[in-house]
């Protein structure tokens, strides 16, 4: 009975050793299986976050080379979605060329939560730039003429494309189809950044051919078209660099110099379809496509360059405009391309 009893004992140990060690690899299965699940769930959350982006993109105002620009960077945006199978989420922004608006708009995209930022034009890049300064969201800019001068250099979180002007190029096209010039006009706003280095330029190329130059200026759209229509009968042709607050009334102000017989250069395509005689500068489809590129590539690599100078040595002539009597032959020696333009509706 004794050795009965010792030996169910024996067996009744072994039993629960037996048990016990079932229960401990069972754990540890199951943890490890809990871990790996839980490790699969991390690993898709973080793939879906890498292929989905918000942009905020924000424009300063509304004016035909602006809206190019928007247009070229949703339409980059969404051609570069779909070619990579990721989801790129964008909204709209317009600033309506006002600072306190556009810094509430920063304010905004980044309580928000917004991945990247995309200002177009110079007031807008820096209501961004300071906005995300805390966050150091990317700020990408697009069409900053000057920007160092506008203070958006080196800056680790901020770069993007530069349409700087070549004004010598632009004055080069003047005196090439009209070499008579006596005075020349400069119009434009002394509140837009974009205007004060070429508008320097420019001075400094008249100096250097004795030649007369009369300034005027504007900050809304009736004093750019009082500034325009005092210019008639008193200057043989007008320059305007790429300001947007002259680009807001481009359409009218060419009209007025138009029918004055002044020739208008001035610093973007986008003036040259709203009527101004011709330009030689950047094309802006081209310079928003780049644009949505680097951010989509700052996005994805976290890396975030210099920024870009777009190239120009592109000459638009509106031809409707050149019934003014222009022969503009002479832009053929000048340029590796001369685009013929009509002025849009």
């Amino acid at each position: 009975m004794k050795k009965f009893v010792a030996v169910l004992s024996a067996a009744a140990m072994m039993t629960s050793l037996a048990a016990c060690g079932y229960t401990a690899d069972t754990a540890n299965t199951a943890a490890s299986s809990a871990e790996t699940s839980a490790s699969a769930a991390e690993s898709t959350a973080d793939t879906a976050a890498a292929d989905s982006y918000k942009v905020a993109i924000v424009q300063q105002l509304d004016h035909a080379s602006l809206d190019e620009i928007r247009v070229a960077i949703e339409k980059e945006l969404d051609a570069k979605a779909a070619e990579k199978g990721i989801t790129i989420e964008y909204k709209d922004f317009n600033g309506q060329n006002d600072a306190t608006t556009l810094n509430q708009i920063g304010t905004q995209v980044v309580a928000d939560g917004y991945d990247a930022i995309i200002p177009i034009a110079t007031l807008a890049a820096q209501c961004m730039t300071t906005a995300a300064e805390s966050t150091k969201t990317p700020v990408i800019y697009a069409a900053i003429s000057d920007p160092a001068a506008a203070d958006l250099t080196d800056i680790d979180y901020v770069t993007g494309t530069s349409d700087a002007l070549n004004t010598q190029s632009i004055m080069d096209m003047m005196f090439a189809v009209q070499p008579d010039i006596q005075t020349v006009g400069l119009l434009y706003s002394n509140s837009e950044a974009n205007s004060t280095t070429p508008i320097a330029e420019a001075k400094a190329y008249l100096d250097a051919k004795g030649i007369a130059y009369v300034e005027k200026t504007g900050n809304t759209n009736d004093e750019i078209m009082t500034a325009a229509s005092s210019m008639v009968g008193q200057v043989d042709a007008v320059f305007t660099p790429t300001d947007n607050v002259v680009m807001a009334a481009a359409a009218a102000v060419s009209e007025t110099l138009t029918k004055g017989g002044i020739p208008f250069y001035t610093g973007a395509d986008s003036f040259v379809t709203a009527g101004a005689f011709a330009t030689c500068g950047v094309n802006y489809t081209e310079l928003g496509t780049y644009t949505a590129d680097m951010a989509l590539d700052i996005l994805e690599t976290g890396v975030v360059p210099a920024y870009h100078v777009m190239d120009g040595g592109i000459i638009t002539v509106n031809t409707e405009t050149a019934a003014l009597g222009i022969d503009y032959s002479a832009f053929n020696d000048l340029a590796g391309q001369v685009v013929e333009v009509t002025t849009a509706e």
